[in-house]
């Protein structure tokens, strides 16, 4: 009870301390000291119950009821600050759901709250100790590298963005206490209150710019979040009106009937507008608006992985249902639309953003499937995401700083101006989808789930993989493009940006090592707890794993070779060559700079078609998933 304490709490109160903290010197020793100590002390959590079943904690009743009085208390405050910022606005739509989400919290704590008894109000199981370390490891590592990529920043823009950093800094940390509070959270009253602070403190980051475009997409993730809290209290109020229970343990293993299929369903709808899944992908790709660590901490810790983390908590109520079956598709057309819709894209971080999308779709299709194989890879899935996407934001963030792009196509030769950076981005794309790397080994489990299931479902995962491919494929062959000699400039990257990026790189590969190990101790017990059953790889696909995997070990000597005694030699221009290298001769006499740019097929893959056609499935199979529900 003393960690979980201490994981909720010290975040929260580092993030106030830096709210009164103008001294970057001070600033720096706060940070670098909560981070180790928030990862040291996720570390130390796991060696403490590495072999206990789920353990169940509780405040003494005292304490509950102070707890309790403070969370109804932090809850009006939170609305209250809505309703303000929405009304200086003038965001109307968000100030609706505000208010509705409000009166069905005040009158579930009015007629409901007092009368239902709480068994353990926090639950520590495998599952929320894998997210802990998500959580605490990736996220303190994303602060410590916000040091200087924070200072950097506002060096890059010192007259167009006011220098916040106090505020920054605070939302950082207040996002990783509410983020340990809410995957600790058994009671789903105190879920539901960690889950608006999340929803909030993004509403803040992504509109850190203050400008009109940072404003308006803040807006937009408020207003679609909003959305799925009203969904969550929805939820909770049948819960408490129609079983009078409360608790996540008992809810996920209980009877499939309506009075726990219909709240779940809403807790699901909650979790897809959290993850962005169609059709309520925009804001994730506005939320590209703000600073790269909010982007990472976004889409590798804390706000999206909220959102699938509730719907994989309630995955064993979906199986064999018809509401899950429709959630299973819902994440399959993510999966599928957005991996096409990531194709024709340039911006760097809006392929990241598309990416993410895309994954988070494929756990949400595995959890509406609901089996313990599908369970299996959708755990794997979060974790190999969050390792591998972190690394490649904060890696684009360090090189959009110095290359001031983050255009694919200005990173050409790459592997020639920042050669350890490329080596480390190749890492992190290379973690995504080759093999032995676990997001691939994922998608083979994913795969074969659905066909066990239902094989139909295996054309979102063939036709959207084959997409993934493509772009990943696409931006991995441009780092390593060289025409031209270039300066070396990774010389200036700071100690505070590189320690974090090393880590994850040794991390990224470290978890191919590792992942039977992580698999045995981490998700098998948990697939037992949860469906009395595990799924594991056979004995002959791990041998083939671990061949594989000697491969991997040949990137750490890119390190000592990329960038040192590299020939650059004249391209091949069929004999047209002109004076200097990187010219020829056209067809009028003239000298033209020779160029190498990648297909984006964009008139193949429009975005825009793709996304408004599965925006509107999308709301229908959201409407049959909730009408099924009552049946």
């Amino acid at each position: 009870m003393n960690f979980i304490a201490f994981l909720i709490l010290f975040p929260i109160l580092t993030g106030f301390l830096l709210l009164f903290t103008g001294s970057d010197r001070i600033r720096k020793i706060v940070v670098t000291l909560a981070s180790f100590l928030i990862a040291g002390v996720s570390l130390l959590l796991l060696s403490m119950h590495f072999a206990s079943p789920i353990n169940f904690f509780n405040p003494s009743p005292k304490n509950a009821d102070i707890i309790n009085w403070i969370i109804m208390g932090g809850g009006i405050f939170l609305d209250i600050f809505i309703f303000y910022i929405t009304i200086k606005y003038r965001r109307y739509p968000a100030l609706a759901l505000a208010i509705v989400q409000t009166v069905i919290f005040l009158y579930f704590e009015h007629k409901y709250a007092h009368s239902i008894v709480i068994s353990n109000y926090f639950f520590l199981d495998k599952f929320s100790i894998l997210m802990a370390l998500i959580v605490g490891v990736i996220g303190s590592l994303i602060c410590l590298y916000s040091l200087d990529y924070m200072k950097q920043f506002h060096l890059d823009f010192r007259k167009e963005v006011p220098d916040q950093r106090r505020l920054f800094f605070f939302l950082m940390f207040l996002f990783l206490g509410a983020m340990f509070g809410l995957v600790f959270s058994n009671c789903l009253n105190w879920m539901f209150f960690f889950w608006e602070i999340t929803t909030l403190c993004s509403f803040l980051m992504i509109g850190y710019k203050g400008n009109k475009e940072s404003i308006d997409n803040s807006f937009n993730a408020l207003t679609m979040n909003l959305l799925g809290g009203v969904a969550f209290a929805a939820g909770i109020l049948i819960l408490a009106r129609t079983s009078g229970q409360i608790e996540v343990d008992k809810i996920m293993l209980g009877a499939k009937d309506v009075a726990i299929m219909l709240p779940v369903a809403l807790i699901a709808f909650a979790g897809l507008t959290k993850s962005a899944q169609l059709p309520f992908s925009s804001w994730l790709l506005g939320a590209m608006v703000a600073p790269t660590p909010v982007s990472a901490l976004l889409h590798s810790s804390t706000m999206v992985k909220a959102g699938v983390y509730v719907i994989v908590r309630f995955s064993h109520v979906f199986e064999g249902t018809a509401c899950g079956l429709t959630l299973a598709i819902i994440g399959g057309l993510t999966f599928l639309l957005t991996s096409f819709a990531a194709v024709p894209q340039d911006d760097s971080k809006k392929v990241l953003a598309y990416s993410t999308i895309a994954n988070l779709g494929l756990v949400v299709l595995c959890a509406g499937i609901g089996t313990s194989q599908a369970i299996w890879a959708a755990i794997m899935l979060i974790l190999f995401h969050a390792v591998s996407k972190c690394l490649l934001f904060l890696c684009v963030g360090t090189v959009e700083h110095r290359i001031h792009s983050r255009n694919i196509e200005h990173m050409a030769g790459l592997i020639l101006k920042m050669p350890k950076l490329s080596i480390m981005m190749q890492i992190g794309m290379a973690g995504m989808f080759l093999a032995p790397f676990g997001m691939l080994i994922s998608k083979w489990a994913v795969l074969k789930a659905m066909i066990d299931n239902n094989a139909v479902l295996a054309v979102f995962l063939v036709f959207g993989g084959a997409a993934t491919m493509l772009f990943w494929v696409k931006w991995m062959g441009k780092l390593i493009t060289v025409v031209r000699e270039s300066e070396n400039i990774e010389g200036n990257v700071g100690l505070d940006e590189l320690i974090p990026l090393y880590t994850l790189s040794l991390l990224t590969v470290a978890l191919c090592a590792f992942f039977p190990l992580v698999s045995s101790f981490f998700v098998q017990p948990y697939l037992i707890e949860v469906y009395g059953r595990a799924f594991e790889i056979s004995r002959g696909n791990i041998i083939i794993m671990c061949i594989m995997l000697s491969l991997v070990f040949l990137f750490p000597l890119s390190f000592f070779n990329y960038g040192r005694n590299v020939k650059v030699v004249d391209a091949y221009l069929c004999g047209a060559n002109a004076d200097h290298p990187t010219e020829f001769v056209d067809s009028h006499g003239h000298a033209i700079d020779f160029k190498m740019s990648n297909y984006y097929l964009v008139p193949y893959f429009k975005e825009k078609m793709l996304m408004t056609f599965g925006s509107v499935l999308s709301i229908i199979l959201i409407v049959i998933m909730i009408g099924v529900s009552l049946r």
